[in-house]
């Protein structure tokens, strides 16, 4: 069957919002569905800021959710999801516990405390600016949102790094719509996977690629504090009806598409997140979802190196394809 490209926000109840300090290099985005939307997780990295992931457990109570916060900042922008639940429960979204609703906000935070100033991280009042800045029918990428400060290739430090960015990508199969939202902020390179190319990550003085999975291959034997900014975080959203168990399966999947397209994913130093959000309006294969978001997932990362401008001396991918 035949694949069309849309918008992610074309998914029907799911909204997108961004707000970003350029000077500080820092910002969050917001996925938004007030209905509530079925929800799962998936975190590979060893290294992880997340908040409300136990609660989509299958086994735990509540199986909607109503918001993704995806943020910079380290753990100081998990504080960003506070702005998000005002914005929600000013609208009344919420899971109704009697004498008001909680909005239920999942949120995962990438290290780019190095990239600007690390004094100043997403806060309440950014997340909120998000979510009045959702609902616009386009979504930027690159140097946006939670893909501000983002950078790539840090394995020998921050000198050596470029940028990364947001990416999205959404794909219509039928009436299936499955798409994809990250920040990419991770230790190693991002590749074409089709070409093996590296399309952004450690670079030498001559802009020439160094190649991460060389250098760790080489250097083996040493340990090193890698802690220097990563993490790579996103959101599938979809349209297709899916359980709470269902939903994490998918976002098990979607880790495929972080895995082709980034080397090395998953490691110690990077607290990969995956969440998703099935708003179930249609009747879908569990696998052919799953498939498709690490599909979509693959292209998104690719998109948010290529779509990112130079921020703070950090090289582009521009830069070195002009």
């Amino acid at each position: 069957m035949k694949m069309e490209i849309i918008k992610f926000m074309d998914i029907p109840g799911i909204k997108v919002g961004h707000e970003q300090d350029f000077n500080a290099a820092t910002g969050c985005t917001v996925v938004i569905c007030e209905e509530g939307a079925s929800a799962g997780v998936d975190v590979r990295g060893g290294a992880p800021g997340t908040r409300e992931t136990d609660l989509l457990n299958p086994v735990n109570l509540v199986d909607k959710m109503h918001a993704v916060l995806l943020a910079g900042g380290s753990a100081f922008g998990l504080d960003a999801a506070a702005g998000v639940m005002q914005y929600l429960e000013e609208r009344g979204a919420g899971f109704d516990v009697g004498v008001t609703k909680v909005p239920i906000v999942g949120s995962a935070v990438l290290f780019d405390l190095a990239a600007g100033d690390h004094k100043t991280r997403p806060d309440k009042e950014m997340g909120y600016r998000a979510c009045l800045k959702s609902g616009s029918a386009e979504c930027p990428q690159g140097t946006v949102g939670a893909g501000t400060g983002a950078t790539v290739g840090k394995l020998l430090g921050m000198g050596s790094a470029m940028k990364g960015g947001l990416g999205t990508y959404c794909l219509k199969v039928g009436e299936l719509m499955v798409g994809a939202i990250v920040a990419v902020n991770c230790l190693g390179d991002v590749i074409n996977p089709e070409s093996g190319e590296i399309l952004a990550g450690a670079i030498a003085d001559d802009l020439s690629f160094i190649n991460t999975e060389e250098v760790m291959l080489k250097q083996y034997d040493s340990s090193r504090n890698a802690f220097t900014g990563n993490t790579t975080i996103g959101v599938i959203a979809t349209n297709a009806v899916l359980t709470k168990a269902q939903a994490n399966k998918v976002a098990s999947m979607a880790h495929n598409g972080y895995g082709r397209t980034i080397r090395p994913a998953h490691t110690m130093f990077d607290g990969d997140t995956i969440f998703v959000m099935a708003t179930g309006k249609v009747q879908a294969d569990v696998n052919v979802t799953g498939m498709l978001a690490a599909r979509v997932m693959e292209q998104a990362v690719m998109n948010a190196v290529t779509e990112a401008a130079p921020i703070h001396g950090f090289k582009a991918y521009r830069d070195l394809n002009k």
